[in-house]
């Protein structure tokens, strides 16, 4: 757990669970972007009042591997990322980091993860939003498991009793 502070020093520090951040983080960075601005632009908390910390931007970041998993560390190559951090309501800071250059689909990430921080519509925004881009990610690595699965061979010996 860690804490968000808040402008105003009155209030009390938001309690947030690092674990389930980490979760829905990844959910909103590997959503399809045109289903998460779908689910996300006729929202209300849409039009709360925000603004930009770093406002999107694109660049490279290096893929490193492993020989073997255990090997010797080697470059991959290079991936595109983009990020976004923004303040919603002067109190909520959210981050965004996602593969590819979508600027509106990191704007929109980062400010679900602050809007996903405030207790009282983390619910209602993991049920709307989080909840079904996940279930659609597990149905695209469901049929895509499937179907890998429908081209696997079976080798297997057939021992002759010659012995």
């Amino acid at each position: 757990m860690f804490n968000v502070k808040c402008r105003d020093m009155q209030s009390a520090p938001l309690q947030i669970d690092q674990a389930a951040r980490r979760d829905w983080m990844a959910v909103l960075a590997k959503a399809e972007p045109e289903a998460l601005l779908a689910l996300w632009q006729d929202r209300p908390e849409a039009t709360l009042p925000w603004h930009f910390l770093r406002r999107p931007e694109t660049g490279l970041t290096m893929l490193r591997s492993r020989a073997g998993g255990d090997g010797q560390r080697f470059n991959l190559g290079e991936a595109t990322v983009t990020r976004c951090s923004v303040e919603v309501r002067g109190e909520l800071t959210g981050h965004a980091y996602l593969l590819g250059r979508n600027h509106r689909h990191a704007e929109a990430a980062a400010r679900l993860d602050a809007l996903l921080q405030d207790p009282e519509l983390r619910a209602a925004l993991l049920r709307d939003i989080v909840e079904p881009l996940r279930a659609a990610q597990e149905a695209k690595r469901t049929l895509a498991s499937r179907k890998a699965a429908a081209t696997k061979v079976d080798f297997f010996t057939l021992v002759r009793g010659e012995d």
